[in-house]
């Protein structure tokens, strides 16, 4: 059994059908693409993949349990985590506390702890701190724990917001342009970072992307989506040389 398990997904927005019959399969470790030209239905997909957007129809299981009709909250539970092509960082609190946010899920306490600072939530607040500078350490970011987030250097946001998400402990993590505004010595870093991700915590990654050699360089397998339809499916090499695919995503 898959990992993820999409099928027949569809979405429609007043009457226009901006997702119709998406289905993929995506096996754990796997590092998969989801490309297509603007509009295509990318990030509608991720959106019904994170509980943003209720499908029309359509099923999605991860590790077999249904998502569907799952609040964004719940399906972060269940192990799926996400960036932004527009990065969404806490950008007036430090970089430590950015990640230590999203270790909620697992160091939870009451808010009566919190506010009066039991031994718990001292307890708490130091299991999360070590946790959050091991992940900063991954992304060579732990001497910048107490800068700003919005201080950091564009490619390192991305890499926080990377860190952000796999502390939410999750089993599946999606990459919305990841490079987006990035340039090619920082493209270069990210496909290493990307990858050593996918080693490292033996994570199961679902990427947009427009930048065709990091997709080419780290995607095993590729879905190409054109008006919201799945236009080819398959190995990356195969897919990249569909002559429909070339038509209608490189405009030849």
């Amino acid at each position: 059994m898959a990992m993820l398990e999409i099928k027949n997904l569809g979405i429609s927005f007043g009457g226009l059908r901006a997702v119709d019959r998406f289905e993929v399969n995506i096996e754990k470790g796997q590092l998969y693409g989801l490309i297509g030209p603007n509009g295509a239905g990318k990030t509608t997909v991720f959106n019904m993949l994170t509980g943003v957007y209720k499908p029309s129809d359509g099923i999605i299981r991860l590790d077999g349990k249904d998502l569907v009709g799952k609040s964004t909250i719940e399906i972060n539970k269940e192990g799926v985590a996400r960036t932004f092509q527009n990065i969404r960082l806490f950008s007036d609190q430090s970089v430590l506390d950015n990640v230590k946010i999203g270790l909620h899920n697992d160091y939870p306490y009451s808010t009566l702890t919190g506010i009066l600072r039991l031994p718990k939530y001292r307890k708490v607040e130091k299991e999360m701190d070590e946790k959050a500078r091991e992940l900063l350490k991954v992304f060579e970011l732990d001497d910048k724990e107490e800068y700003l987030a919005s201080n950091l250097p564009y490619g390192q946001q991305r890499k926080l917001e990377i860190a952000r998400a796999l502390a939410t402990n999750p089993k599946l993590l999606l990459l919305d342009e990841p490079a987006a505004g990035m340039n090619p010595n920082e493209t270069k870093e990210l496909m290493d970072t990307i990858r050593f991700v996918r080693d490292e915590f033996d994570m199961t990654i679902l990427l947009i992307e427009h930048d065709m050699k990091l997709v080419s360089g780290i995607c095993e397998e590729l879905t190409v989506l054109n008006f919201g339809q799945v236009l080819a499916q398959g190995k990356t090499s195969d897919v990249l040389n569909n002559p429909e695919v070339i038509k209608a995503y490189l405009g030849e």
